[in-house]
């Protein structure tokens, strides 16, 4: 017998009013009153060693958690009258004569519906396994990665992402069962989708079913294609939009694109995680852009007006003034990226000097003429004054 069954055959074969020493007419009052009584007396705390006392103690709680609660108890007195007293066994033979395997028959057999197991079941949490419906479960999340442009990372670009994804057998559509056969009701869940396992003393826990894998149902030929796991996998190809100004290493949320769900149940999410390949001449800096813009002596020792190309867009002039320092960064408002409230970063150029690597004649003379014009005026003077 599953451990599910067990448990609440363990519980059917006690007498919880012999237990607190009440009889069955005894009020709400009177319980709560016996209960107390006997667990301070066997409280652990006041009886250190005494394996016997502990043992009471934990029985009169198991007792009190059912006859001292209005509903549990009202089933319980049910059951105990259905089983023709105090039931010794769940295969027949015992005091009440009643083989347990009729009442829990199979609900779609002709068997009539209700019975112990559905008593039993609400008792304890179970529920009813007659007309029961096997719960939605939401589909797997899936992963994925996708690799865009620099500039479709500014824009924004549909992309197309093949996917493979775990996703209900499409033979026996996720049930597990062979096309064709007809389901029954787990019998070692009585179609919970849950059995309860002992947790030590009076405590128990839920743990999904081992036979049905908390389907509720079960058939007696599995499914060839998925040999009973209910399991398969599904390709296709989806349409996912990645928004305007997504950052390289940035992951998106697609809702509801992920594996499909069962039994009814919401699919999953995809999650795409972003690569944004590298640009020949721009950066990235948040939400603004960097360029690098070569330009020679002169053009910052006498200031020039120099053209430097945007992304995606026309071109825009820099005034450099006379005397701009090698390194310097100018900001170009709004020809950045796109930022998460729809305004645009900005675009920042940096000047960096270009020396020749090789000078023509006239060249040289103006640059040696240069040279000596400023002799007087060493550079790395300073250097050694501070030092």
């Amino acid at each position: 017998m599953s451990t599910n069954d067990g448990f609440r055959a363990d519980w059917a074969q006690k007498d919880f009013y012999a237990e607190l020493g009440v009889s069955k007419t005894a009020t709400a009052d009177e319980i709560k009153k016996a209960y107390r009584k006997l667990a301070r007396a066997n409280h652990p705390d006041s009886n250190p060693g005494d394996s016997a006392k502990h043992d009471k103690f934990k029985a009169v709680a198991e007792a009190y958690d059912v006859i001292g609660d209005a509903d549990k108890r009202a089933k319980y007195d049910e059951m105990r009258v259905y089983g023709g007293g105090y039931p010794t066994g769940f295969g027949g033979g015992g005091g009440g004569g009643f083989d347990l395997n009729d009442l829990l028959r199979d609900r779609t057999g002709g068997g009539g519906g209700g019975g112990f197991g559905d008593m039993f079941g609400d008792l304890f949490g179970g529920g009813s396994a007659r007309g029961r419906r096997v719960r939605p479960q939401k589909g797997a999340d899936v992963e994925t990665t996708a690799t865009i442009s620099f500039a479709d990372a500014l824009d924004g670009v549909t992309v197309s992402l093949r996917m493979t994804s775990d996703s209900a057998c499409p033979d026996c559509k996720g049930t597990g069962g062979k096309p064709g056969t007809k389901p029954h009701v787990c019998p070692q869940c009585d179609g919970a989708g849950f059995v309860v396992a002992s947790a030590g003393g009076a405590f128990a826990i839920n743990e999904t079913c081992p036979m049905c894998g908390g389907r509720q149902l079960v058939y007696d030929e599995s499914c060839p294609t998925c040999h009973g796991s209910g399991r398969g996998t599904s390709a296709r190809t989806i349409q996912a939009r990645i928004p305007a100004g997504v950052k390289d290493g940035q992951r998106i949320r697609l809702r509801g694109k992920g594996a499909p769900g069962e039994s009814g149940g919401p699919a999953g999410d995809l999650y795409v995680s972003v690569k944004v390949s590298p640009h020949r001449l721009f950066g990235r800096k948040d939400d603004n852009l960097l360029l690098e813009v070569p330009v020679s002596f002169d053009e910052l020792a006498l200031g020039a007006e120099i053209k430097i190309p945007t992304l995606g867009g026309s071109p825009v002039t820099l005034k450099v003034p006379a005397g701009t320092p090698n390194g310097r960064t100018f900001r170009v408002r709004g020809r950045g990226a796109q930022k998460s409230d729809g305004t645009q970063g900005d675009l920042l150029a940096t000047v960096e000097v270009q020396v020749p690597a090789v000078l023509d004649p006239a060249a040289r003379e103006a640059v040696e003429a240069y040279r000596a014009a400023t002799a007087a005026k060493p550079l790395r003077s300073k250097l050694f004054e501070e030092a």
